[in-house]
């Protein structure tokens, strides 16, 4: 199983011979207005793509299903819109299954609980985008777990924070490799909306076997906690070795396990 970090939260995974585009958001940088009611306010996406139009219609050609945590707009942007193939496989969660279709997508698949496509289950999972008042506002998110035929397991949470429906999820699919989006996201008043530093230790805790990734830094205008930072983190807490910060564009094989 091979995973590629594009930017952000957007990934490409390729597992059982088939590609798969996670979290499309594909617009160039400075083409969108900050996030409201951050703390600094530059314009969205803050870096570009990793490489150049050539190499992204190259990516795009190959990709056999597209799979969107959710549709807030790092992660399911304009540009993913209009660059996608329509008839593309697309699964989601339910909520955002109109929306998907409102675009002009025919192939979209709502999972509820879990959908098998092709040689892989789906599994949705639960989360929280941030908490008291400004996680209700945030809702919905989901996670998904994608097992495969050669029996290894993925957990990409999404955007969630350390929560209960996190650790369960962790405790009962016990994945191999799992994807996190920390950048500890905020609003000028409350909490993180997605993962600090302190939430990545925490899902190394409980199970310190699986390897994992972090995601979702460096690109956006509210996600305040840098890959620098964490990185820091990790080594001070004894982590660095089970956690790999990616860098925009960077691949990762991962073994499987039997």
């Amino acid at each position: 199983m091979e995973i590629r970090l594009i930017r952000h939260a957007t990934l490409v995974l390729h597992l059982d011979g088939t590609r798969i585009l996670v979290d499309p958001m594909l617009n160039l940088a400075d083409a969108a207005e900050a996030v409201p009611g951050s703390p600094n306010q530059q314009r969205n996406p803050l870096v570009d793509l990793p490489f150049g139009e050539d190499e992204l219609d190259r990516i795009l050609e190959g990709i056999d299903a597209v799979l969107v945590t959710h549709t807030h707009q790092d992660h399911w942007d304009e540009r993913a819109t209009e660059l996608l193939p329509k008839d593309l496989q697309v699964l989601c969660q339910p909520e955002d299954e109109d929306l998907i279709r409102f675009a002009g997508f025919s192939k979209v698949t709502p999972v509820d609980t879990e959908v098998e496509w092709g040689s892989i289950l789906f599994t949705r999972t639960g989360g929280r985008h941030g908490t008291g008042e400004i996680g209700e506002k945030m809702a919905p998110v989901s996670g998904f777990v994608l097992r495969s035929t050669e029996a290894s397991s993925l957990y990409v949470a999404g955007d969630t924070v350390w929560c209960p429906e996190v650790e369960k999820a962790l405790n009962s699919h016990h994945p191999d490799t799992i994807v996190l989006n920390a950048g500890a996201a905020q609003f000028t008043s409350g909490d993180p909306i997605t993962m600090t530093a302190e939430d990545v230790g925490k899902v190394c805790r409980v199970l310190p076997e699986s390897r994992v990734l972090a995601v979702h830094m460096d690109s956006i205008n509210h996600c305040l906690l840098t890959r620098d930072e964490l990185n820091e983190t990790l080594e001070e807490e004894g982590l660095a070795g089970q956690v790999e910060v990616l860098a925009d564009g960077e691949s990762v094989e991962i073994e499987i396990r039997k």
